[in-house]
């Protein structure tokens, strides 16, 4: 799984390479209150591309983490109350 993730992020960092070496012209965005931003395209993408991409990152990592430390508290509950039930012995069964 490792790998795949890795190639992924390596062809799209080669596609935005691409991308970027082929499109390097300025552009002009208005922001607000007739304030401009010139820069180049690839920088406006890459980021945009960053300003949706970090906040659900940062909350899935969040998430993540919060979840693994409920199931190691529900783990270790779950080897304490184990350990506090004692184990059944079978009872030889008598014969009719």
């Amino acid at each position: 799984m490792s790998f795949l993730k890795t190639l992924f992020w390596v062809i799209f960092l080669v596609g935005f390479a691409v991308f970027a070496v082929n499109n390097w012209h300025p552009v002009s965005m208005k922001l607000w209150n007739g304030l401009w931003l010139d820069s180049k395209l690839p920088a406006v993408i890459g980021a945009s591309f960053l300003l949706g991409f970090l906040p659900l990152w940062i909350w899935h990592r969040a998430m993540q983490y919060r979840l693994t430390r409920r199931i190691a508290t529900l783990e270790s509950g779950a080897k304490t109350m184990a350990a506090n039930f004692p184990t059944a012995t079978p009872t030889p069964e008598k014969a009719l």
